[in-house]
């Protein structure tokens, strides 16, 4: 039997015992949280590229069977975008930071491998596009590899340039899911590439291209869109910067079109300095005579027709007058004192009648279109005849033959006193 002294002994142990089995391991009284954490698998891009290459290689370079077999597979393209368009466009992996051809398998259906023909690189266009619609997330890996391959194109050997060109010029003939002209072409001005002429055979061969299925004004918004539009001499050899030259270049390689278009773009910028610089003297007080000099070296330097030069400076004369809303008389007397006041500058230039015929054109227009000017025309025609700025028979070939039908019918009886008293001091001489 045990004594009483050790049951009491038994009991209090068991119920220590009890208390110590609820409580919860501590250390140094502060609860340790714990989580699972994820482990990420290691990247494998040269087994992804293996995997894509052996595709092509089992399908033997049919597009359709390996779209449909990529499709098919587990393959994470999400990760190893950038991977597969090196294997599409190459045919295997390439070294980090460069377009040379990494350690593993390859193929030859690559675009790379084409021939240099728009029929044979089509295909690898459409094939990249279904690709595209299956895996919109890609169309970011495509914009990274072509941007990389444009700005090494100094590693590519001609033929293989050509095929570049054509591949860009067919992915944006296509609409390729929307890439982005900016993304894709502006890499291409690096200054290297620039200097060794790489640049202007390369988007020489783009513009030839795509131009085939496209409109000049398709072209043109492919380059807005890239920001490239401005000025085509950008593609040019700094040596090779001039609009002479441009001109000759893109001549010779039958684009025409582009051509013009470029005249066009230098002769407005031209016409817009000018006007910038003629508005800057007249709001300064600059002397006719400086005013004059200033045209002339611009007629001179931009090769300006006479006809925009009339046309500008009545745009420039009239842009200078502070016009009052309602008081009509105001306006009338702020036209007259300004053509009193650049006489000399109008009649410098206006030196045959053809040129007369077009600023009276000019006048008409612009009394027809500004609602303020709709009533002063004959005595604008009349202060520019008092100013001998026109001569008589101008004024008679407009009033009787006259070709602009924007308010002539308003115009011409308006002027009748005008041209009546004309008719009759002609008769008393």
């Amino acid at each position: 039997m045990m004594s009483l002294l050790a049951i009491v002994e038994l009991v209090a142990m068991l119920s220590l015992l009890h208390s110590l089995s609820k409580e919860k391991p501590t250390l140094g009284g502060t609860r340790i949280k714990t989580r699972k954490r994820n482990i990420a698998a290691p990247l494998d891009p040269a087994a992804f590229a293996d995997a894509v290459v052996q595709i092509y290689l089992d399908n033997a370079g049919d597009l359709e069977l390996v779209a449909k077999n990529l499709e098919s597979s587990d393959l994470n393209f999400s990760r190893y975008g950038d991977t597969f368009f090196e294997v599409v466009f190459i045919g295997g992996r390439t070294q980090p930071g460069t377009v040379k051809l990494d350690e593993g398998e390859r193929h030859p259906y690559s675009v790379i491998e084409c021939e240099p023909k728009r029929e044979a690189i089509l295909p690898s266009v459409i094939y990249v596009q279904k690709i595209l619609r299956r895996r919109p997330f890609l169309i970011k890996n495509l914009e990274n590899v072509m941007r990389k391959m444009l700005q090494s194109l100094e590693l590519f050997e001609e033929n293989e340039r050509i095929k570049l060109s054509i591949f860009t010029a067919l992915a944006f003939s296509q609409k390729l899911s929307g890439l982005p002209p900016e993304t894709v072409l502006q890499p291409l001005l690096k200054d290297n590439l620039v200097a060794k002429g790489l640049v202007l055979s390369f988007i020489t061969d783009f513009f030839k291209e795509y131009l085939i299925d496209n409109s000049i004004d398709d072209l043109i918004s492919i380059l807005k869109r890239g920001k490239m539009e401005d000025d085509l001499l950008e593609f040019f050899p700094s040596t090779k910067r001039t609009p002479e030259a441009v001109s000759e270049h893109f001549t010779n390689a039958g684009l025409l079109p582009l051509v013009e278009y470029n005249d066009k773009k230098i002769f407005e910028v031209r016409l817009k300095e000018m006007k910038s610089t003629l508005t800057t003297q007249l709001a300064e007080e600059v002397a006719i005579s400086e005013v004059i000099e200033t045209v002339k070296q611009h007629v001179k330097d931009a090769k300006l027709p006479d006809i925009e030069v009339v046309r500008i400076l009545w745009d420039v004369l009239m842009d200078a007058i502070q016009w009052s809303g309602k008081n009509q008389q105001q306006n009338a007397n702020s036209a007259l004192r300004q053509v009193k006041k650049w006489a000399e500058l109008l009649n410098t230039f206006c030196t045959t009648g053809k040129l007369e015929l077009e600023l009276m054109y000019k006048v008409q227009v612009q009394c027809y279109e500004d609602a303020k000017l709709m009533k002063l025309f004959p005595e604008i025609v009349r202060s520019l005849y008092d100013q001998d700025v026109l001569a008589e028979d101008t004024i008679l070939h407009w009033f009787q033959k006259g070709t602009n039908l924007k308010g002539r019918q308003n115009f011409v009886k308006s002027l009748e006193p005008f041209v009546k008293w004309l008719e009759e001091a002609e008769e008393e001489e």
